[in-house]
C-alpha cells in the first residue's frame, strides 16, 4: 500500500473534483443506456404499425437530446479527470526536482542522468495516464456495465436471458488475476530499459566530441544499438502479453453476443420476447464490448503505471545521507576553522582517503593546499561544504560542530569554485549573478574584471548577453574557468574555496587573477586547492597533501628551505617544466 501512497494522497486531496468527474460520466452513461431501449420502442412501434408520422419525429428528438446530453457531460467528466491528471503531472515533477535538490552527492554518484530524467519523463507520463485517461476508462466501463445491466432489467427483458447472455464475462477476474502481476513485472523491465537507453543517449550526445575526433562513431552507435534492443526486447515481451489478454476480453464480449443472439432469438420466435426487446438486448451487448476492451486497456495501463509508480515513490523515498539534524544550529558567521584527527573513506570504499588531518584555518587567513593527484585535497574541500558528510567533531567552524550547523546556513556562507565549473546554457551575465539575482551589470562587470574575464567578454559581439550554449561550450576551458571564478567572487563568501580552479589558464593570467584576489579577499578566509605551486605560494599557511596525509606544513620560504621534501621537490618539476616549455 505504501507505493500507492503518493497517489492516494493526491486522490484525497482532489477527492470532490474526481467525485464530480465520477458523478457527470455516471449520469453520461445513464442517458447512453436510454439508446437501446428508444430504438427497441421504434422496432416495436414500426413492427405493430403504432408508431406514426409524429411519434417517430418525437422519438428522434429525443434521440437526438440523448446525444447531446451525453456528449456534453462525459466530455465535461472528461476534462475535469484530464485536467487533474496534468495536475498531478506538474507537481510530482515538482517534488522530483526538489527532492533531487536534496538527495546527497553519494546518490547521483550511484545514478546516470539519463536514468534521472527517466523519472521525470517516462515514469510520471505513465502514472499520469493511469489517473487521466485510466480513471476514465474505468469508470466509464464500470458504470456503462451497470447501467446497461440495470436498463436491460427495467426493459423487461427476461433475468435468465440477461445472466446467460453475461455468463461469459464472468471470467473476466479470473484473467485479471492471471494476466495482471506477469503483465506489471514486464513493464517495470520496460521502465528499466528505457531508463539505460535514455542514460546512453544522454552519454552519446555528450560526449559526440570525443567520439567524432576518434572516429569511433561505429563504437557508439553498437553501444547505443544494444540498448534499444534492450528496450526492443522487454517491450515485445510486454506486448505478447498485454495483446493476448486484450484479445481474449474482446472475444468474450463476442461470445456473449453470439450466446444471446442463439437464446434471445429462440425466445423471440418462440414469441417469449418481443422484437423490440430482441433488437434492445443485442444494442446493449455491443454497447458493452466497449466497456470490456476498455477494462482490458486499463488493465494493462495499471500494471505499467504502477511499476512507474514504484519506481517514483522509491525515488521520493530516499533518505539523503547529508541532512539537518532537528536540533541543527543556525551559524551565524564563519570563524577559525579547525580540522582534527580527520579520518574520511568513500561510500563503499574500504581504503580511508584522509588519514588523521589536523590543522587550523584562521579567520581572515589565506591557506594553500597543494599536493599529487589522488592525495585528498579535493575531498577536503566536499566535506567542508558537507557535500559528504564527515565523522562528528571532526570539523569545527566557529567553534561548532559542522555535522549540526544548518546545510542552508553554512553553505550560503561559502563560495565554491570547482576545476570543471559547470556554466548553465543562458547568458555570461546570469551565470556570473547565479548567487545574486538582483545583481546590476556594474557588479557583474567588477566580478568578471577581478577574474580577468572582462576583456574577453568584450570582444563578444553581445558581450555579457552571449548565449553560452549547453554546459558552456561556445568559451574556451580558461574562460570558462573565469566566469566560474567570476560567479564565486561575485557571492563574496564568507569563506572561499578555489579548488584547482586557474589550471586552465596560462600564468600570467594566473599571476593577475591572484593578484586581484590578494586585493578582493584581504581580511577574508580563503582555501587555495591547486597543482601549481604558484596559486598557493603567497598563502599565509600551505598544507602539503600525500596519500591523504598531511605531509609537510608552513609558508612559501620555509617549505623551500626543505630541499628534500615533497614541496620543494614539487617546485624543481614545475620550474623546469616552465623552462622546457
Amino acid at each position: 500500500m505504501r507505493n500507492f501512497e503518493l497517489l492516494t494522497r493526491y486522490l484525497k486531496e482532489n477527492k470532490l473534483l474526481y467525485l464530480t468527474a465520477v458523478i457527470l460520466i455516471i449520469l453520461a452513461n445513464i442517458d447512453q443506456s436510454l439508446l437501446p431501449q428508444m430504438l427497441g420502442k421504434v422496432t416495436d412501434g414500426l413492427k405493430d404499425g403504432s408508431l406514426g408520422r409524429d411519434g417517430l419525429i418525437q422519438i428522434s428528438l429525443i434521440l437526438l437530446a440523448i446525444a447531446v446530453s451525453y456528449g456534453t457531460l462525459f466530455g465535461l467528466g472528461q476534462f475535469t479527470v484530464m485536467r487533474l491528471g496534468r495536475r498531478f503531472e506538474f507537481i510530482t515533477r515538482g517534488r522530483i526536482f526538489s527532492q533531487f535538490s536534496r538527495l546527497s552527492e553519494d546518490f547521483f554518484s550511484r545514478q546516470g542522468t539519463g536514468k534521472l530524467l527517466s523519472y521525470v519523463m517516462n515514469d510520471v507520463t505513465s502514472v499520469r495516464e493511469a489517473i487521466s485517461s485510466g480513471f476514465t476508462q474505468t469508470t466509464n466501463a464500470t458504470f456503462a456495465v451497470i447501467s446497461c445491466v440495470t436498463m436491460m432489467l427495467i426493459t423487461g427483458i427476461p433475468a435468465i436471458l440477461i445472466l446467460v447472455s453475461v455468463c461469459p464475462l464472468i471470467l473476466i477476474p479470473f484473467l485479471v488475476i492471471y494476466f495482471g502481476p506477469r503483465i506489471r513485472e514486464r513493464s517495470m523491465k520496460v521502465q528499466e530499459n528505457l531508463a539505460i537507453m535514455t542514460e546512453s543517449a544522454d552519454e552519446q550526445i555528450g560526449g559526440i566530441r570525443v567520439t567524432k575526433t576518434f572516429a569511433m562513431e561505429e563504437a557508439a552507435q553498437r553501444r547505443f544499438d544494444s540498448t534499444v534492443d534492450g528496450v526492443r526486447d522487454a517491450q515485445l515481451r510486454l506486448v505478447r502479453m498485454s495483446s493476448l489478454f486484450q484479445a481474449i476480453l474482446p472475444f468474450l464480449g463476442a461470445l456473449s453476443l453470439v450466446v444471446s443472439l442463439l437464446v434471445g432469438g429462440y425466445m423471440a420466435i418462440r414469441y417469449q420476447l418481443s422484437l423490440g426487446d430482441f433488437v434492445a438486448l443485442t444494442f446493449y451487448l455491443r454497447m458493452l464490448t466497449g466497456p470490456l476492451q476498455q477494462i482490458g486497456n486499463v488493465i494493462n495501463m495499471m500494471q505499467r503505471s504502477g511499476a512507474s509508480l514504484e519506481r517514483v515513490n522509491r525515488l521520493l523515498a530516499e533518505v539523503p545521507s547529508v541532512r539537518d539534524h532537528d536540533s541543527a544550529i543556525e551559524l551565524g558567521s564563519i570563524g577559525d576553522i579547525e580540522i582534527a584527527h580527520l579520518n574520511f573513506s568513500y561510500p563503499g570504499v574500504s581504503d580511508k582517503t584522509l588519514k588523521d588531518i589536523s590543522f587550523t584555518i584562521h579567520k581572515g587567513e589565506t591557506v594553500g593546499l597543494i599536493g599529487r593527484t589522488g592525495s585528498g585535497k579535493s575531498t577536503l574541500a566536499k566535506l567542508l561544504l558537507r557535500i559528504y558528510e564527515p565523522p562528528a567533531g571532526s570539523i569545527r567552524v566557529s567553534g561548532e560542530d559542522i555535522t549540526e550547523v544548518s546545510l542552508d546556513t553554512l553553505r550560503r556562507k561559502i563560495g565554491y569554485v570547482p576545476q570543471d565549473g559547470f556554466l548553465f546554457s543562458t547568458d555570461i551575465a546570469d551565470n556570473i549573478a547565479f548567487s545574486n539575482r538582483s545583481a546590476n551589470m556594474r557588479q557583474i562587470r567588477t566580478a568578471a574584471d577581478q577574474a580577468l574575464l572582462l576583456d574577453s567578454v568584450n570582444t563578444f559581439k553581445e558581450g555579457f548577453e552571449t548565449k553560452l550554449g549547453e554546459r558552456g561550450l561556445t568559451l574556451s576551458g580558461g574562460q570558462r574557468q573565469r566566469t566560474s571564478l567570476a560567479r564565486g567572487l561575485m557571492k563574496k563568501p564568507e569563506l572561499l574555496i578555489l579548488d584547482d580552479s586557474m589550471s586552465a589558464v596560462d600564468t600570467i593570467t594566473e599571476s593577475g587573477i591572484l593578484n586581484n584576489l590578494v586585493k578582493e579577499r584581504k581580511g577574508k578566509t580563503t582555501l587555495i586547492i591547486a597543482h601549481r605551486i604558484s596559486s598557493v605560494q603567497h598563502a599565509n599557511e600551505i598544507i602539503v597533501l600525500d596519500e591523504g596525509h598531511i605531509v609537510q606544513r608552513g609558508t612559501h620560504e620555509q617549505l623551500m628551505a626543505l630541499r628534500d621534501g615533497l614541496y620543494a621537490s614539487l617546485y624543481r618539476i614545475q620550474q623546469e617544466g616552465l623552462q622546457h616549455a
